[in-house]
């Protein structure tokens, strides 16, 4: 077999050198306020928009061994935690450097992997203390001055403040200081799940301004007092908007009047139990770091998912019941949280969806794909038997008519109307079930299929042929998605549809654009926020932010190298052949710390270049040197951390994405996610480093041969 070989593990080694080129384009990708990047297909010319490490690396041709495992490891912290991808990319770069000036002064390789690998370990038992439960997360914030209408998004200064879709929306005020002008959008007659998501939203939402500000006149700077709830609520502008799509001014008082007990009524009951939504809702916005478009459908969807477990008795957060929903062609304002299965069809569907509307379907649920081919996982076939047909009939034109018209045949007969499909449908069969009127939606997720199949007793079945009248469940409806202002959208190709159930638990964030190349982006930036807020509560502990713990890293790895060599280090010493190397040990683990060192501060200089906190990295790491010199000088780092994270100074400046939420606004990261993603990334770089050889085989060697890299080779 023909083979050729290189030596990697010279001082300019070529591991690591791919790991930090390919790093180095994720740089403005790290901390809350990330660049845009054109990834530009050369032999297509096709190019696509990408905010994120996980799309770059996916983006990139990673041919190189290094490309691949960087890829790996990338891919499994996105798999894991879906966050933490873009500090993971960032360190393997910044440590990559690291470790090759290390090799530049001769420091041996097994004593390059001891200290760092110690020198991790020491720094994730050291920011243990800067750990701090979500119950006292709840309670410091919930106490804090800072109220939630603080955290209102530049959006509300348009007028359209609100992520919920009005559609479902049950009040909407006008003006709050004037209680005689609430104006009910809808009555409460479509569902009574829809009813209890609108209550449950009104209460704990109204302070974050989302149902507050979208009912104040858009040029309002006054601030009001909801009568009976005790919420304090702000808006924006100061002229009073009368022409509007979003409001009516032909409610008058005898109208509101039957109404107004109940609205206030709410507010009242549940005003004592504002503190814990209002907790809630602070950790959404701490942990959105500057998403403020998912922070405000988090909000919405934690409000509603804590008013179904205070009934119910169930998780307060379930992620399995959150689905998205990306529309192309309307403006991000537009994107809502809306209960049920929101997802896209075809105008030929839709014209289906238009007969059925707002009557009750019999449903079906199928976990396989609706086709003729189709074949459960471990299905065997016969050995040495090759299907010409299985079911030749004399009076069907084609082969695969009978198929089709037997498995209609089965709908009709069970009065199926309603059919969601795991994998894939047959579109001869979608065509003639619409000609019938049964509306039959593919590629559904499986756990949207749990849900609904919760709510509609129905267990999913992967044949047609298995159908009895036990797996067809109903109650189902569906309707054309409205919009804002309560139009139906049709958007050319596709149409947005809206499939419910009376008490299925189910989300849908709608998230709207008119730029195609930021569909994706928006998609991603959504479910990172949710899966931190996720792990936050599953670890029921986060981290403080803003690089506090990096910081703390930092700090402890200096204090580290001050000390002389430990015993658990003696055997570094093993590798030092003379009496002088023995003698120069304490220097060469002082130099790996510092290598590791540089990582932190290098993130830290970059996360405050990118936020603007710094008009240069030189800058930046002056900044970094003043607090380690405050907190050696404090004598407790933590201590001196934690008091200035307390008071909302430590790495702040006056621009970013949080300048204008006050000055004790507080940013948390996750424990889990963070921790990880650094022990990936060193695990990654020294992984690379100890590889002493790359040998390459197959058709590569005859490439390799005519490449100006030959000579690094040795041909066998």
């Amino acid at each position: 077999l023909p083979m050729a070989f290189r030596d990697v593990n010279a001082r300019r080694h070529i591991g690591l050198q791919q790991l930090s080129s390919l790093a180095l384009a994720g740089r403005t990708l790290l901390g809350p306020i990330k660049s845009y990047k054109f990834i530009v297909d050369e032999s297509t010319n096709e190019s696509t928009l990408i905010c994120s490490a996980v799309r770059l690396i996916e983006s990139l041709d990673l041919t190189s061994a290094a490309g691949q495992l960087l890829n790996e490891t990338i891919q499994a912290q996105n798999k894991e935690f879906r966050t933490g991808m873009s500090t993971l990319l960032f360190l393997i770069g910044a440590w990559s450097n690291a470790v090759l000036e290390c090799l530049q002064q001769n420091v041996p390789v097994s004593a390059i992997v001891s200290v760092m690998s110690e020198g991790l370990n020491s720094c994730c038992e050291r920011v243990q203390c800067l750990q701090i439960s979500i119950h006292d997360v709840n309670k410091e914030l919930c106490s804090s001055s800072v109220r939630p209408n603080a955290f209102k998004s530049k959006t509300c200064q348009t007028g359209y403040d609100s992520l919920l879709n009005p559609h479902i929306l049950l009040y909407c005020q006008k003006d709050i200081s004037a209680p005689e002008e609430v104006i009910p959008r809808n009555s409460c007659s479509r569902q009574e799940d829809d009813c209890n998501f609108n209550k449950c939203l009104v209460s704990p939402l109204a302070g974050f301004g989302s149902i507050a500000s979208l009912v104040k006149p858009a040029g309002d700077e006054s601030t009001s007092v909801i009568s009976g709830s005790g919420i304090i609520a702000s808006s924006c502008n100061k002229q009073k908007l009368t022409h509007s799509r979003y409001f009516s001014t032909l409610v008058g008082k005898s109208r509101f009047s039957s109404q107004q007990g109940n609205f206030q009524g709410y507010l009242s009951e549940h005003s004592a139990d504002l503190c814990e939504c209002y907790g809630l809702g602070h950790l959404a916005v701490a942990l959105s770091h500057g998403n403020q478009t998912g922070m405000k459908l988090l909000q919405n969807i934690v409000a509603y998912q804590q008013e179904r477990a205070e009934c119910s008795g169930s998780s307060q957060f379930n992620i399995a019941e959150i689905v998205t929903c990306c529309l192309l062609g309307l403006p991000e304002s537009y994107s809502c949280v809306c209960p049920g299965f929101v997802t896209l069809v075809s105008p030929e569907q839709a014209t289906v969806i238009k007969y059925s509307e707002d009557k009750p379907l019999r449903i079906l649920l199928m976990d396989g794909d609706l086709t003729e081919q189709y074949r459960h996982l471990g299905f065997n076939r016969p050995c040495n038997v090759r299907t010409i047909l299985e079911h030749p009939s004399l009076q069907e034109g084609r082969a695969g008519d009978s198929w089709l018209s037997s498995m209609l045949d089965i709908l009709i007969n069970f009065e199926v109307n309603l059919v969601l499909v795991k994998g894939n449908v047959c579109e001869s069969l979608m065509e003639r079930c619409i000609a019938n009127r049964i509306l039959v939606i593919g590629s559904v997720t499986w756990d949207v299929l749990c849900a609904f199949g919760k709510v509609t007793s129905t267990q999913p079945v992967t044949y047609l042929t298995q159908l009895n009248a036990a797996c067809v469940g109903s109650g189902a409806q569906v309707e054309l998605w409205k919009a804002c202002d309560g139009r139906a959208m049709d958007l050319g190709e596709l149409v947005p549809v809206r499939i419910k159930v009376q008490g299925i638990p189910l989300l849908t964030a709608v998230l709207t654009t008119i730029v195609a190349s930021k569909m994706q982006l928006i998609e991603d930036q959504f479910w990172t926020l949710v899966y931190r807020f996720h792990h936050a509560l599953k670890d029921e502990k986060v981290f403080l932010g803003g690089g506090a713990v990096e910081l703390l890293c930092l700090s402890h790895i200096q204090m580290l190298a001050e000390r002389p060599l430990q015993p658990s280090n003696k055997n570094t010493v093993k590798e030092f052949h003379s009496a002088w190397l023995v003698a120069s040990a304490t220097e060469c683990e002082l130099v790996v710390l510092q290598a590791l060192a540089s990582g932190w501060k290098q993130y830290l200089s970059v996360v405050m270049c990118n936020t603007a906190k710094a008009a240069s990295e030189l800058e930046a790491c002056a900044s970094v040197d003043h607090h380690l010199k405050k907190a050696a000088d404090c004598g407790s780092a933590s201590a001196y951390i934690l008091k200035e994270f307390r008071r909302g100074d430590l790495l702040r400046g006056g621009s970013g994405p949080f300048a204008d939420h006050g000055e004790g606004f507080k940013v948390y990261d996750n424990v889990k996610a963070k921790t990880e993603a650094w022990r990936r990334a060193l695990d990654l770089v020294l992984l690379v480093l100890q590889t002493d050889a790359e040998i390459i085989t197959g058709p590569k060697r005859n490439q390799l041969l005519s490449s100006h890299v030959s000579s690094e080779f040795m041909f066998l």
